[in-house]
């Protein structure tokens, strides 16, 4: 019986391991980190491997979990950095001449970034987000058309400010 856990549990890293770390790669524009996150949200799997209906699904709401941990992580020490600078204090803040999507997606309230995480970065068909998500399906259509909605006035609220 372990044996063909281990295998299965190996089997399993090599079909979907390169793919979660490249989807945590664009999220997070950085190899080592991108690989950190895929790497931890395979040990968690593994911790609870035979309680875990769906390994897949399981491992891209951890792998979304690290990575808003990781960007928190990020802005923390980004505030950090603007207090200790003056010259942070004069301009203003980034996130309002930035107009990169993935500092929006990364401002969405959880309830819409999860499902625009799993359906457009992680290519998962709605009806996927819907079972990982515990939401129904029009729901997370809704979800999805709200978030595209708030992404789209943000973008274009910062392209009017940089021109």
């Amino acid at each position: 019986m372990k044996r063909s856990s281990e295998k299965a549990a190996s089997e399993l890293f090599a079909a979907l391991y390169p793919r979660l770390a490249g989807w945590c790669r664009r999220l997070v524009d950085d190899d080592g980190t991108a690989h950190e996150i895929a790497s931890e949200a395979f040990t968690r799997l593994w911790a609870r491997w035979t309680s875990v209906d769906e390994p897949r699904g399981f491992l891209y709401v951890t792998a979304a979990n690290l990575v808003r941990d990781h960007w928190r992580k990020l802005e923390r020490e980004r505030k950090a950095v603007r207090r200790a600078t003056t010259e942070a204090a004069i301009s203003p803040p980034t996130e309002q001449t930035d107009p990169s999507v993935r500092l929006l997606v990364q401002s969405l309230p959880e309830r819409l970034r999860v499902p625009i995480l799993l359906h457009y970065y992680a290519d998962m068909p709605i009806r996927e987000v819907s079972v990982l998500t515990g939401r129904k399906e029009g729901t997370v259509k809704a979800d999805l058309h709200a978030a595209r909605e708030l992404l789209r006035a943000h973008l274009r609220r910062s392209l009017d400010h940089t021109l």
